[in-house]
């Protein structure tokens, strides 16, 4: 690395687009601009055929079939889609629609928009684990629940919220299961099929792809009933209209062919760098703790308590470094995160927290100067173990 380089640490914010998936959009951007779909002349043809195998590679890397992913511009898009798409279809009688108070706002603001149209919104608290307490959620799972949606992976703190438990709760009950996976493709393994998931949002720029990109799973047996929220020309077999960017759905698969081909070593090395980061925290903090479960989390994606300082503090005495005091979606407010606050921290602690993300392109070099860059900046700040 240069030197005077940043170090970056965000990885849960996003991820440098891959040289790899850069490539490939590249080598398509010189081939064509035709619609994918006009299938009157060649050109439109070869742009319908290369989206249709960006969708093959990002179904197999949930273990879905093709044709169950949808296309949309990102996560956000998919969230909606998935809430409000779900509850519009449904024809009459369950009402209630059930998620986490440490859900993304993509999740929390539909689920709690759809009480204006006559449905009842309810957000299950949870611990300091932030992991889902299954007692409390089977009992607000009832016969009159239509959805339910969990968070794989936490994009504050990392925690990996046990779906396949999740799911065999909502369908014994007869409810649909929606889960948010934005954080955890490329991150963790991701199969559709032994999670039991009935929706599953995905990002592209949360997995080394482009951003502007992500994509809804829709279970098609037995068919999820599900409405679109853009209507028009009827494009993604009328469940999202648009013209679909073919440079971006490129890279979107491409993004996920190599998630596959690289997630075992990925995991293993990214774990290993957030160890040694960790522990070279806690040597200059003794009384820095993760927030959340410690075992159950995504390699590499951490939040950590700082107590002593201000997490504004410690960014500016961690000079050199890259990194954040919460959720990229929420940084223009001032307002403490709500993840930790729902996890149980005061406004105190969750304003002394730091979210620290290690990625695929992280290196030992920078995990030790970011670790002495941390410990000289602790000093700094004449923070008491």
């Amino acid at each position: 690395m240069a030197a005077g380089k940043k170090i970056y640490l965000d990885y849960q914010a996003t991820t440098p687009v891959d040289a790899r998936v850069g490539k490939a959009m590249s080598d398509w951007d010189e081939r064509s601009f035709a619609n994918p779909h006009v299938n009157d002349y060649m050109a439109g043809i070869d742009a319908g055929n290369a989206v249709n195998k960006a969708r093959r590679e990002v179904a197999k890397a949930v273990g879905a079939v093709s044709g169950s992913i949808t296309f949309t511009s990102g996560a956000t898009e998919a969230n909606n889609l998935a809430v409000f798409g779900v509850a519009r279809a449904a024809s009459k009688g369950r009402k209630r629609v059930i998620t986490l108070a440490s859900e993304h706002k993509s999740i929390l603001e539909p689920v709690r928009a759809l009480k204006k149209e006559g449905f009842e919104a309810v957000v299950i608290p949870v611990g300091r684990s932030g992991l889902v307490n299954i007692d409390k959620l089977s009992a607000a799972i009832d016969r009159n629940t239509l959805l339910v949606s969990v968070m794989h992976v936490n994009n504050e703190t990392g925690v990996v919220q046990p779906l396949a438990e999740i799911a065999d709760l909502c369908h014994k009950a007869g409810a649909l299961f929606h889960s948010d996976c934005a954080q955890s493709l490329g991150k963790i393994p991701l199969d559709v099929r032994k999670i039991g998931v009935d929706l599953m949002t995905l990002s592209s720029h949360k997995a080394y792809g482009p951003k502007g990109i992500g994509a809804l799973y829709v279970r098609p047996r037995p068919k999820v009933p599900i409405q679109p929220l853009v209507l028009g020309g009827g494009q993604e077999r009328g469940l999202r209209s648009g013209t679909l960017p073919v440079p971006l759905c490129v890279g979107f698969g491409e993004a996920c062919r190599i998630a596959r081909a690289d997630l075992p070593k990925d995991m293993k090395r990214i774990g290993q760098l957030a160890g040694m980061l960790i522990e070279g925290i806690r040597q200059a903090h003794p009384k820095a703790r993760l927030n959340g479960s410690e075992e159950q989390r995504a390699p590499g994606s951490f939040s950590v308590c700082l107590e002593g300082a201000l997490g504004e503090q410690y960014l500016q005495a961690f000079e050199g470094l890259q990194l954040s005091t919460g959720s990229a979606c929420t940084s223009a407010s001032t307002k403490a995160s709500s993840v930790l606050k729902s996890y149980g921290l005061s406004n105190a602690q969750a304003d002394s927290s730091l979210r620290i993300g290690i990625g695929r392109f992280t290196t030992e070099e920078e995990i030790r100067r970011a670790i002495t860059i941390i410990q000289s900046g602790i000093r700094k700040l004449r923070i008491r173990a």
